[in-house]
């Protein structure tokens, strides 16, 4: 016994046939375009949003300065599951912003620091106590990373179109393949389903 073997024309409805139908073109020519927008867009998405973290990464360089603040108390020990790492604990300091207004407030600072020792805090413009902006490494993973999500998803979008649409196109064709075999059936007088 012989099976039958599955053949694949590539391009069968980009040529001129008896069998071909205005839907399947239609359906070539929006996965044809599908892609294209697929692959443009997602570029164009991903260089959009790693353009946009990149400025956002240098936004927070611009607004972040560090400062040195003075502890005010003596800071407590770490606790003892920290012990022998470089852990910060928490402490009041004293530190002068940008603008030149003095500030106190709950600051990391090395375990056991004496009162009136310095040490280092990234405050913002109004001189609020924040976090060091993110590192070289940081900045272009987040670019990396936000970029290339954004354009997954964007060309996602399209091909989730794209799919939809076909899906719709293949509907419209079963139908006209109903309608033509009920055609084709009444007219010789009998039914084939």
């Amino acid at each position: 016994m012989r099976t039958s073997e599955r053949v694949t024309v590539r391009g069968w409805r980009w040529r001129r046939n008896a069998l071909r139908r205005r839907v399947d073109v239609v359906e070539a020519w929006v996965v044809l375009a599908g892609w294209l927008l697929a692959l443009v867009g997602g570029a164009l998405a991903g260089l959009l949003a790693a353009g946009a973290v990149e400025t956002a990464v240098e936004r927070q360089r611009a607004e972040r300065r560090q400062v040195s603040a003075v502890v005010v108390e003596d800071a407590p020990g770490p606790s003892p599951a920290r012990a022998a790492s470089d852990y910060r604990v928490w402490g009041k300091v004293r530190w002068t912003a940008p603008d030149g207004s003095t500030h106190r407030e709950q600051a990391r600072v090395p375990p056991r620091a004496p009162a009136g020792s310095t040490t280092p805090v990234w405050v913002n413009r109004s001189g609020d106590i924040t976090a060091p902006p993110v590192s070289e490494v940081e900045a272009w993973l987040h670019t990396a990373v936000g970029g290339g999500l954004a354009g997954v998803f964007a060309g996602g979008v399209v091909l989730g179109a794209v799919w939809l649409t076909r899906l719709s196109l293949d509907r419209r064709r079963m139908a006209q393949w109903d309608a033509e075999w009920e055609r084709l059936d009444t007219r010789r007088g009998w039914k084939t389903g």
